[in-house]
C-alpha cells in the first residue's frame, strides 16, 4: 500500500482522468469516485460508482471509503455546466450543481478529515474555473463553482494547524474534456478563434490542469494553502468569449 491514498471525484475521463494516472505514476494508490469506471487498468486504481447528485448516496459511499482507505487527498474534480442565460436559468439545475459542487465536497471533506488529523498531514484540491470571473450562459456554473474557491479559504484557516492545506486550480477552456467538446466539436473553427484569444494562442489540455494538480498536492508543497491557481494560459488576464 502506497504512503499516500488520493480520492479524484470525476476520475473517470479528461482532466480527472489524467489526475489519476498522474497520482499512479507517483505511486500513490488511488480511487476514482464517479458515474463510470475509469478505462485503466492498474493494481492501486480502485473505482467506485456514484452519483455526487445523489446526497444519501455520497454519504453513504463516503463513508464506506473512509472506512476502507487513510484518504490523505482529495481532488474533488467532479463538475458539471447546465448553460442557459439568466432569462432561462432553472433552479433545480441551480440545486443540482450545488449538490455537486458543494454539498458533494463538504461531505467528502466531513468523511476524510479524521483520518487527515491523525496523520497530521492532507492535502484538499477544489477544481473551481475561470469562468467565475464571468462567462455568459453561466449563472449556476460560476456561482457554484465561485463558492468552492470561498470554502476553499475558509478551510484552509480552519485545518492549517493539523498539516492539512486547501487549495484550488481554476481551469480555462480545456480541450479534451467532454464538458469541453460538448460545447465545441472536435473540428469547430471556434476553437481557434478561442485560442487566438488567449495569451499563450492556444487551448489547455488535461495535462496542463493535471500538473498544477499535483503540485498543490505534494507533501513538500505545505506553505500553499487558500489560494486558487488559473490555469487558463491568461484567460483570466482580461474577458474571454466562447
Amino acid at each position: 500500500m502506497s504512503e499516500h491514498t488520493a480520492v479524484v471525484t470525476g476520475g473517470s475521463t479528461g482532466i480527472g482522468l489524467e489526475i489519476c494516472q498522474q497520482f499512479l505514476d507517483l505511486g500513490y494508490t488511488v480511487v476514482n469516485l464517479s458515474r463510470r469506471p475509469a478505462p485503466v487498468e492498474h493494481a492501486n486504481l480502485h473505482n467506485y460508482t456514484v452519483d455526487l447528485g445523489d446526497r444519501e448516496a455520497t454519504r453513504v459511499i463516503a463513508a464506506k471509503l473512509a472506512e476502507r482507505f487513510a484518504v490523505d487527498i482529495l481532488v474533488h474534480n467532479a463538475g458539471l455546466i447546465r448553460a442557459d442565460l439568466i432569462e432561462d436559468v432553472k433552479l433545480e439545475d441551480l440545486d443540482y450543481l450545488a449538490q455537486v459542487h458543494l454539498a458533494a465536497d463538504i461531505t467528502l471533506v466531513q468523511a476524510f478529515l479524521p483520518a487527515m488529523k491523525e496523520k497530521q498531514f492532507g492535502r484538499i484540491i477544489n477544481m473551481s474555473t475561470r469562468a467565475v470571473l464571468g462567462l455568459e450562459t453561466r449563472t449556476s456554473y460560476s456561482a457554484t463553482k465561485a463558492a468552492m474557491m470561498a470554502m476553499t479559504r475558509t478551510w484552509a484557516l480552519e485545518l492549517g494547524q493539523h498539516g492539512i492545506t486547501v487549495n484550488a486550480v481554476a481551469p480555462g477552456p480545456i480541450a479534451a474534456t467532454e464538458m469541453f467538446h460538448n460545447v465545441f466539436p472536435e473540428d469547430d473553427p471556434q476553437i481557434k478563434k478561442i485560442a487566438d484569444s488567449i495569451p499563450v494562442k492556444r487551448v489547455g489540455t488535461p495535462g496542463d490542469v493535471a500538473r498544477a494538480t499535483l503540485f498543490l498536492a505534494a507533501p513538500e508543497n505545505g506553505f500553499i494553502t487558500g489560494q486558487t491557481l488559473f490555469v487558463c494560459g491568461g484567460a483570466s488576464l482580461g474577458s474571454l468569449s466562447l
